[in-house]
């Protein structure tokens, strides 16, 4: 047994008790931090260690931005449920503070993972990734490759621990590589720095750690969750679009925000540049994905109908089973949850027990996001004049186009919101009267049946708190596989292999690309349009420009704001559910119109089209109560209790 003196020891103010710098157990050897990197067994351990700070914040279970956004709506019996309360759903009911920060990252805490504890603040992880980059050269027994490259691999996740701080916080303290643990107490207590130069920190680390790094199709195949070569190029272009966007650019709100020397903290002036720079990067990450690394959008797959293969392709873009995904350039391994994960509150429960177990989906996709989805014809709902929709989308019709077979009903009374939508509506999100496939069998086809006592609808004759219901009358797709019955969701998928998340998918670069260069432009041009257009094409939908010259405002794809909300409502179809928007409605500063927003969805309670579909007068009310507060909530608080120890200037509003 040993005594090992924890990597934290040298970290600045974040532990200040000698209770918390020694881990002391029964002593037989005495193990300091530079003995464990005199072996290469050792140090493989300390680099894992390092990634484990990834696990569990990415799981959607644990990832804020899946609960913290009005893509999905809960239902009272999850809202008061005490055995899980995702950080995000309290961010999103206005419920954080500063004395107990929601999704706090940034103070040092002990957590219970595993039958014991455990620290997961990203500056615990940052302090790990600086010992590691400062004494991995002295390991004897490891070749100088495996060297460059492990080193190589903690840069880069350093900038991913920095870079998840810094789109929380905003302005964040830049640890030194190395502390003298004698020095004075005082000196730990260090300022936090210019944002620029946060960004401009996390830049540098992907820069210096890319060139070192093969790409994903190189890495072997038992190191593929760590960092590689487009992995690293992503984060750089991730962090340069976050950096020029309106949340840190130029942002009147934070004019007078100064650290505790009183230097700035954010720019006042708008630098137009800082887009170049995100579109530059964002093409690199792309030209070298096609050329050198061999990452391509997911396209190819076969179903029975061209649309449903299209659908495939899109369901298949965010499935990493075992490591396989050619459009994901970079994949975490996750801590397994059991029962079910997120399935078990976003699948449907059949009460005959035939199927499964779960309780039933109480946390469900909201009508805001049903109309985001295009129509067949690449355009909004709002914008279509040739959809079915378009004098009056609440309405009931019936599709007769051979085209929708197994996707809608055919020759039956379907709300036009349901007709003649684009393939990643389908694919992302289960309607009434749409179809749902759950296994590989005829028989797992479901028809959605949506109203009151039907199988998919309410079985009780009121909303009741103490029971997980579905208050929209939607279910989510995404992360299911249709190749799995809805039973075989119990186990998490696992039957179908590993299933680490998508950190980065290549989709995700050309958005950057195509919203930079549009920001950085006097006007969209062909080079906007193209690189908007690759994702467009694999979600089966018309180019933007044909499609906007039969739109209701055609003028609105020529212009630089008009293209902005464009490629914004690109942003949210393509990844939807996916956490994304969480974070771009506040680097849009977006956030306090949308998130104050009511909810909507239909009137579970009907027993048939009509009542169901309120007598096609619109949708109803089904949650009201979130709250956003600009400018204060786009940044996260700092704890208070950390303010007052190391004396950082907490952010505006807290």
């Amino acid at each position: 047994m040993k005594t090992r003196i924890l990597p934290l020891l040298l970290l600045p103010l974040f532990l200040l008790s000698c209770s918390d710098w020694l881990d002391v157990v029964p002593e037989s050897d005495i193990s300091t931090i530079d003995t464990d990197f005199e072996t290469y067994a050792d140090a493989y351990d300390w680099l894992k260690s390092c990634y484990v700070f990834l696990q569990a914040p990415s799981n959607l279970m644990n990832n804020v931005a899946f609960w913290g956004s009005d893509e999905m709506v809960a239902d009272n019996y999850f809202r008061n449920s005490t055995a899980f309360q995702p950080a995000g759903l309290n961010i999103l009911m206005g419920r954080q503070s500063v004395l107990s920060p929601y999704d706090d990252f940034w103070f040092n805490k002990y957590v219970w993972e595993g039958g014991k504890t455990a620290r997961d603040d990203y500056y615990t992880a940052i302090v790990m990734c600086n010992h590691f980059i400062t004494r991995i050269d002295k390991v004897y027994n490891l070749s100088d490759n495996d060297k460059k490259e492990w080193k190589a691999e903690v840069k880069a996740l350093k900038a991913y621990f920095y870079f998840e701080l810094v789109r929380r916080y905003g302005p964040v303290i830049i640890v030194p590589n190395e502390f003298d643990p004698n020095q004075d107490v005082e000196t730990l207590k260090l300022p936090r720095s210019h944002v620029d130069t946060c960004f401009n920190y996390i830049v540098r680390l992907c820069d210096e750690a890319a060139p070192d790094l093969p790409s994903a199709s190189r890495k072997k195949s038992e190191r593929r969750g760590y960092f590689n070569k487009e992995a690293a190029m992503a984060l750089k272009a991730r962090a340069l679009c976050y950096q020029a966007s309106t949340l840190f650019n130029g942002n009147p709100d934070y004019t007078n925000f100064t650290n505790k020397n009183g230097e700035p903290l954010f720019s006042a002036q708008f630098d137009l540049e800082k887009w170049k720079r995100a579109a530059d990067a964002a093409i690199e990450v792309i030209t070298y994905s096609l050329e050198e690394g061999g990452a391509t959008l997911k396209k190819g797959s076969v179903g029975n109908t061209p649309l449903q293969s299209t659908m495939l392709d899109i369901e298949s873009s965010v499935q990493t089973f075992n490591f396989t995904n050619d459009e994901v350039l970079w994949m975490v391994r996750l801590q397994p949850y059991t029962g079910g994960g997120v399935f078990q509150y976003t699948l449907p429960n059949f009460d005959d027990g035939s199927l499964h177990t779960f309780m039933g989906a109480c946390y469900v996709p909201s009508l805001k996001m049903v109309e985001m989805f295009y129509t067949e014809n690449g355009l909004p709902i709002d914008q279509d004049l040739r959809w079915v929709g378009s004098g009056n989308p609440y309405a009931l019709s019936s599709e007769t186009d051979p085209k929708y077979t197994d996707v809608v009903a055919l020759n039956e009374p379907v709300v036009n919101l349901h007709r003649r939508r684009e393939p990643r509506f389908y694919a992302d999100i289960a309607a009434d009267r749409c179809y749902w496939r759950l296994g590989t069998g005829t028989e797992q086809i479901y028809k959605v049946e949506a109203y009151q006592d039907e199988t998919f609808g309410l079985k009780e004759e009121r909303l009741n708190s103490l029971l997980p219901q579905n208050i929209t009358g939607y279910w989510l797709k995404k992360w299911c596989s249709s190749k799995a019955t809805l039973g075989a969701h119990q186990g998490d998928l696992s039957s179908l292999g590993e299933h680490p998340f998508p950190m980065f998918r290549l989709a995700e670069m050309y958005l950057i690309a195509a919203e930079a260069l549009n920001e950085y432009k006097t006007a969209p041009d062909e080079e906007v349009y193209r690189y908007l257009n690759v994702v467009r094409e694999r979600a089966g939908i018309p180019d933007v420009e044909e499609a906007w010259r039969n739109a209701k405002d055609p003028n609105k794809v020529k212009t630089k704001e008009g293209m902005r909300s464009i490629i914004q409502q690109e942003w949210n179809i393509e990844f939807a559910f996916e956490g994304y928007r969480y974070w771009n409605l506040r680097r849009w500063k977006t956030a306090n119109t949308e998130l104050n927003e009511q909810v909507y969805g239909w009137n579970v309670l009907g027993k048939d089209a009509n009542s169901f579909y309120n007598n096609g007068t619109g949708p109803v009310v089904v949650y009201s109560g979130n709250k956003f507060v600009a400018p204060r909530d786009y940044l996260y608080p700092i704890r208070s209790e950390e303010v007052q120890r190391a004396g950082c200037v907490q952010n505006p509003g807290w």
